[in-house]
């Protein structure tokens, strides 16, 4: 099992993020589906009284959905996993600013799972313990800094209007991020990211394992530079705008992933 705590340090503010990253999410779901692969939302609903991070949270919005994979999963993991299998179901609670997210395969059943716990704080990502973790899961865990300005996104990955080094918000003023921004600028916030991932197939666990935490990291990278170069599009948009942006997804989805090419990121590995 490898544990990574994936921080990314943001120039907005934590209630900021709360609608930026449901818009994104919504925005990067059209973005990766089509021709067969990508995002199919069966749920999303109120839940309450579901003790999250110690009891601390209990209430927020409940979502699962599948993701198709087949053109998505490096050239390994297809070499000996059949194409019906590619298929991940995602149980995610958002109890903002905490978020439980659990990935599983049916078809690996209890040897594949992947966990992602973020919570969300207003400082600059110096905290050592947010995610309460034992003393043996401090010692395992590995922190990894993303810079969405300083960090090079893949050259497949680049696009000129997503980069936060020539991005400049027309409605906020913020963005021509460089050098030392994120110990400057104001506000602030940090996205604390606990990774947890298992897969018990002897003789490929390691080597897999590797392989889903750099997707992870590209996946983080290119979400939060497109978050943040984005702004314009979700600044001061409401709950009820985005309630009603993630119902036109969905159907727009399902139109998607039944026609077209498939599209966005996939794995090399």
């Amino acid at each position: 099992m490898i544990i990574k705590e994936y921080r990314i340090t943001m120039p907005i503010s934590v209630d900021e993020y709360k609608i930026g990253q449901l818009y994104a999410v919504a925005e990067a779901s059209r973005n990766e589906t089509g021709g067969g692969d990508g995002v199919e939302i069966l749920l999303n609903e109120p839940f309450e009284n579901n003790p999250l991070m110690g009891n601390q949270f209990s209430a927020g919005q409940y979502t699962k959905k599948k993701y198709y994979m087949a053109n998505k999963i490096g050239p390994l993991i297809r070499a000996f996993m059949p194409k019906s299998a590619l298929l991940l179901e995602e149980n995610a609670w958002n109890a903002y600013p905490y978020c439980r997210t659990i990935l599983t395969n049916d078809y690996m059943k209890q040897d594949f799972t992947l966990t992602i716990e973020s919570l969300h704080l207003a400082d600059r990502g110096e905290q050592e313990n947010v995610h309460r973790l034992s003393r043996e899961d401090l010692a395992k865990r590995e922190v990894v800094r993303i810079d969405i300005a300083a960090d090079p996104p893949e050259a497949s990955d680049y696009k000129s209007t997503e980069d936060p080094k020539t991005f400049e918000s027309s409605r906020t003023g913020r963005g021509l991020l460089s050098g030392n921004w994120s110990r400057t600028c104001d506000p602030v916030m940090t996205c604390y990211k606990l990774v947890t991932c298992e897969f018990k197939w002897f003789g490929f666990q390691k080597r897999v394992e590797g392989i889903i935490h750099r997707y992870e990291k590209r996946l983080f990278s290119n979400f939060h530079r497109q978050l943040f170069c984005w702004i314009d599009r979700w600044y001061e948009l409401t709950m009820d705008d985005i309630r009603q942006i993630e119902e036109d997804t969905r159907r727009e989805l399902e139109r998607q992933r039944a026609s077209g090419q498939a599209r966005g990121t996939s794995a090399t590995d």
